[in-house]
């Protein structure tokens, strides 16, 4: 039974863009390693982007920067 554990930014990811995620990773589970899908298991975590770092910036920083 595959587990996988999506972790995103929280910044506006739609209902519809997370199904695409999850029915993505399924099959690519299905497709690369022959799991069954009924087993596989996707969750996905948004992050506040305070909470989120990249070279030691939060990412809420890096955003006002572009």
């Amino acid at each position: 039974m595959p587990y996988v554990n999506i972790k995103i930014t929280k910044e506006g990811a739609t209902a519809e863009q997370k199904q695409q995620l999850i029915q993505g990773v399924t099959q690519l589970l299905v497709d690369v390693l022959n799991k069954n899908p009924a087993t596989t298991v996707v969750t996905i975590d948004e992050v506040d982007t305070d909470n989120w770092g990249i070279g030691g910036v939060q990412v809420t920083e890096l955003r006002k920067n572009k």
